[in-house]
C-alpha cells in the first residue's frame, strides 16, 4: 500500500489496524463499498489523511455523518487531538467504538445522534466527507463553529457547481486546495461562514 508521507511507522500500522478491522466489520454490516485492501486504502485511508495538513494546530475536530470513521477517526491516529464523531447509525457507531478502542484513541467521542440534536461543543473544526452537498453543510458548519473556526469539506467533481448552488444563500471566506488522491476533485477550507440574511 501507499505510504503516508511523514507519518510515523507506528501510525501508520494503527491505520493499517483500523483498514483490517474495517474490512472484517464490512462482511457484517455495510460500512463502505466492498474493494480490495489496496483500493480502500487510497480511497479512504489516504483521501482522509490529506485532510491533516490542512488543520489548525492543536484544536479538537467535529466530524459530521462519520460512517466508517472518514475523515474523523483517520484524523484522530495523525493527530491525536481530541475528536467528535457524529453519527446516528447505531450500528456504525458499534464500529467506530470498536475502532476507537482497539486504536488505543481515548480522546475520541462517539455522539450517536442526528447532526440536527448534535450540542454545538463550541468546535473550532468541523469536517464532514461523502455526506451531503454544501448548502446542506453549511447551516451545521455555522450552528455547529465557534467565532473564528473552519469547515473542511472534500468535493468531488461537483465542487463548484455546490458552491454555486450555496453562494445566494451564504458567505464565507473560501480556500480551495486540489485533492492528492483525484485531480478532479477539490478540497473547501471555509470560515467566516455567514447566512446571507445576517449580513443585511
Amino acid at each position: 500500500m501507499v505510504p503516508i508521507p511523514e507519518v510515523p511507522r507506528e501510525t501508520e500500522a494503527k491505520l493499517r489496524d483500523y483498514l483490517a478491522l474495517l474490512i472484517r466489520w464490512n462482511q457484517r454490516i455495510n460500512l463502505v463499498a466492498k474493494a480490495e485492501p489496496e483500493l480502500l486504502w487510497q480511497r479512504h485511508i489516504l483521501d482522509s489523511a490529506q485532510l491533516a495538513p490542512l488543520l489548525p494546530k492543536g484544536e479538537p475536530i467535529v466530524d459530521l455523518g462519520s460512517g466508517a470513521g472518514f475523515p474523523g477517526l483517520v484524523l484522530a491516529v495523525l493527530t491525536g487531538r481530541e475528536v467528535h464523531l457524529i453519527e446516528s447509525d447505531q450500528r456504525k457507531c458499534a464500529f467506530l467504538r470498536e475502532a476507537a478502542r482497539l486504536l488505543g484513541l481515548d480522546r475520541v467521542t462517539i455522539h450517536a445522534l442526528r447532526i440536527e440534536a448534535a450540542p454545538s461543543l463550541g468546535a473550532a473544526i468541523v469536517t464532514a466527507r461523502a455526506l451531503a452537498p454544501l448548502a446542506d453543510l453549511l447551516p451545521h458548519a455555522h450552528r455547529l463553529l465557534r467565532p473564528g473556526g473552519i469547515a473542511l469539506f472534500p468535493k468531488g467533481r461537483t465542487a463548484e457547481q455546490e458552491l454555486t448552488a450555496a453562494s445566494p444563500h451564504w458567505t464565507m471566506q473560501i480556500e480551495r486546495f486540489t485533492s492528492s488522491t483525484d485531480p478532479h476533485s477539490t478540497i473547501f477550507r471555509l470560515s467566516e461562514i455567514h447566512p446571507v440574511s445576517a449580513q443585511a
